[in-house]
């Protein structure tokens, strides 16, 4: 069988428009790769340095620079 037949000599090669990968919720979706690892990330950082990293009772506002 040489393939589905087609009224629109045209749809053969349109029919890829169709397809799910170029729907409008895959593109939103890969449209930032790796931004939710990113997210997740940034915010175990931000936890880990707000609340259990050690600070220094001396540390408090110091700037580096000596006067």
């Amino acid at each position: 069988m040489p393939g589905p037949l087609y009224r629109d000599p045209w749809a053969a090669r349109e029919a890829w428009r169709k397809s799910p990968i170029f729907s409008n919720r895959a593109m939103f979706r890969n449209m930032f790769p790796g931004l939710g690892t990113a997210v997740v990330a940034f915010t175990a950082y931000v936890i880990y340095d707000d609340y259990f990293a050690k600070k220094s009772s001396h540390d408090h506002g110091s700037s580096t620079i000596a006067h």
